[in-house]
């Protein structure tokens, strides 16, 4: 009897020890990533700082020719911070970009836009029966305003334009050999509907999902998707750093657009 009890005593030690060696384990780990973490924010931080106050020479000199359209996307809860979006918005256009598609899944930067457009007084609204003039202006920002509402209607409005020429072309006394659903009758309906839009070079993502919140999937198909983080504690050297990245590396046109940090 008293070798049973010594061996459950035994066996509860044991067990206690090893429960306490993997909250151990696991406290180490925990430690270990939150301060890697930490140091690498510190780093981006010094690094941001570097970069604002013209310390790092090469990304003095940007060169804006490959990004003729800049899409802006920002977590629904974050757009209500307008202030900070005229602020981005502003950064923005002393750096030189003249084309920003500013989006939001609820809709809340449409409804901020007249307070935007106030602050930003160089700016005017996006009109895509003017795209290819209105690409060529380098003398005033353009603004386009998207939410996912737009996308999903005009999704809708392609199809049924499909549909009803489908239907045409079924009822016709002529054979119809062409296909009708395809991925470049889909581009020209969402255009004719007037929801084709240009095609943004560069995304940035503010906020705590990495991934374009709906953002119209047909206006994204070779676009570079950047992470950026909140936009409470955004840094204009980030912003730098993303728009020197990317008209730096070259673009393989192609293959789908992923998102990675900056």
């Amino acid at each position: 009897m008293n070798i049973r009890e010594e061996m459950h005593k035994a066996n509860r030690l044991i067990a206690q020890i090893g429960n306490f060696g993997l909250q151990l384990l696991w406290f180490i780990l925990h430690l270990s990533v939150s301060t890697w973490y930490f140091l690498l924010e510190i780093a981006h931080v010094v690094e941001s700082y570097f970069i604002s106050s013209g310390l790092m020479k090469s990304y003095k000199a940007l060169n804006l020719g490959k990004l003729r359209y800049l899409a802006i996307v920002v977590g629904s809860e974050e757009a209500y911070q307008t202030s900070k979006v005229i602020e981005l918005l502003q950064w923005l256009e002393a750096v030189g970009v003249k084309h920003v598609c500013l989006y939001d899944m609820e809709g809340v930067l449409k409804r901020s836009k007249e307070a935007i457009l106030e602050k930003m007084s160089n700016a005017t609204v996006f009109r895509e029966a003017d795209e290819n003039d209105k690409l060529l202006d380098h003398k005033h920002m353009m603004l386009e305003f998207v939410s996912f509402s737009d996308g999903k209607e005009a999704v809708a409005k392609a199809a049924n334009l499909l549909f009803a020429k489908y239907l045409t072309s079924t009822n016709s006394s002529e054979d119809q050999e062409e296909e009708i659903f395809t991925e470049p009758r889909m581009t020209e309906a969402l255009r004719a509907v007037g929801s084709g839009g240009p095609e943004p070079d560069l995304l940035l993502v503010y906020g705590p999902a990495r991934c374009h919140k709906g953002f119209p999937a047909w206006r994204i198909r070779y676009t570079e998707i950047v992470h950026m983080g909140s936009l409470k504690s955004m840094r204009y050297g980030a912003l730098i750093k993303a728009i020197y990245k990317f008209t730096m590396v070259r673009q393989n046109y192609g293959g789908n657009a992923f998102v990675h940090g900056v």
